[in-house]
């Protein structure tokens, strides 16, 4: 795969999965949900938007610009206070919608972090560098929603914090 056609092939990726944040950001009724799901469909744009800046600089000089990758997702540790607002407050006719759009964007986005992790396998160039940027945000974004997934699902974690256990006891 050259550079040209692992950049649109990422780009496919980034809309599929902003698009699926997007749709379930406008379907949920919990305001909290509403702007988890906006937050990570905004980050996806922004990807898709830095990609396809890459993409003309690629095609006008045969050359990246590769700059940092930036997220609004913030790390695991800095989401405690989403994740109580979420937790308290999440409609409980929302909980089978919001595990079911869960899961879908748990797919899409294992499926986005293994094409990353290939690129950043086959490029060892700027190419390389600029794929595993998009690797570890990626991977970021599955850390959340898996941590929103675990408390749905009430396997005693939340955002990986242990919540109970099967006896009852914190």
């Amino acid at each position: 795969m050259n550079i040209k056609e692992a950049i649109g092939t990422a780009m496919q990726y980034e809309q599929k999965i902003r698009d699926l944040y997007g749709e379930e950001a406008r379907r949920t009724s919990t305001p909290e949900v509403k702007r988890f799901f906006q937050m990570l469909s905004d980050d996806e744009q922004r990807h898709f938007d830095y990609l396809n800046d890459q993409l003309n600089h690629w095609i006008e000089n045969e050359k990246l610009e590769v700059e940092p990758m930036q997220s609004n997702v913030p790390a695991m540790g800095g989401m405690d206070s989403e994740v109580a607002s979420v937790k308290e407050k999440l409609l409980e006719e929302d909980r089978g919608d919001v595990k079911q759009a869960l899961s879908k964007a748990l797919k899409a986005e294992i499926e986005t972090s293994d094409f990353y992790r290939k690129l950043t396998e086959e490029f060892s160039d700027e190419a390389g560098k600029m794929f595993a940027g998009f690797l570890a945000v990626e991977e970021n974004h599955i850390a959340a929603v898996e941590a929103e997934l675990n408390f749905l699902n009430k396997s005693g974690f939340f955002f990986d914090v242990r919540e109970f256990d099967m006896e009852g006891e914190k």
